[in-house]
């Protein structure tokens, strides 16, 4: 099915006390949910689910309204969007509540194994998180190097500078500088990413 922005541009696929970084072990990333079949979208809704169920926080993926285009019958018992447009430009993927606290975030992937590409981003979602940040909310992004199994949250303010200066000297945001100035997220079974011990780390300093 094909999905386009309102600007008529098609979209990209989207398959999507220690600190965190000292959390995630070689054993838990042969145990991640990729070995599994799953998707890195899948795997965050699964944890947030976790979250819910335990009581410890309250964050959802938010809908995209949907514009339908064409739709096809091939046999009178079911229907196929073949095209669609977004309605508006979305902002990031999860917003809810930790710890009396507003989280906003966006989850982003790549097969790139050195670097993270800016370009995987758009103008409006780093727009929304310059808001949310205005506002004190806690604005994050959580990568996810899939040929790596290895996850990095990385507070949107970084984000944000990097996206600032891409024009000039940068066009991603390789591995190495993630590994120093971001904190790499467990991947295990429950929860499937553990993002929120991430938070803890770098917002309550491990409280």
């Amino acid at each position: 099915m094909k999905f386009n922005y309102p600007n008529g541009k098609p979209s990209t696929t989207y398959h999507g006390g220690k600190s965190a970084k000292k959390q995630a072990t070689s054993n838990q990333r042969l145990a991640s949910f990729s070995n599994r079949g799953m998707t890195f979208e899948h795997a965050l809704n699964l944890s947030n689910d976790y979250y819910l169920k335990k009581g410890v926080a309250v964050v959802h993926k938010k809908p995209t309204p949907i514009q339908i285009v064409q739709v096809d019958y091939p046999k009178r018992s079911a229907a196929v969007i073949k095209e669609a447009y977004f309605r508006e430009a979305s902002t990031t993927d999860y917003n809810g509540v930790y710890r009396g606290h507003y989280l906003d975030f966006e989850a982003k992937e790549t097969k790139n194994k050195t670097s993270f590409p800016l370009k995987n981003f758009h103008e409006h979602q780093i727009v929304h998180m310059k808001n949310c940040l205005a506002q004190r909310g806690l604005v994050f992004v959580l990568l996810w190097f899939a040929s790596l199994h290895r996850c990095f949250f990385l507070d949107a303010k970084h984000l944000c500078h990097y996206w600032d200066c891409q024009a000039d000297t940068r066009k991603s945001i390789p591995l190495k500088e993630l590994e120093e100035i971001g904190l790499e997220v467990s991947v295990g079974y429950a929860p499937r990413i553990h993002y929120l011990s991430a938070i803890d780390s770098y917002y309550f300093k491990g409280e």
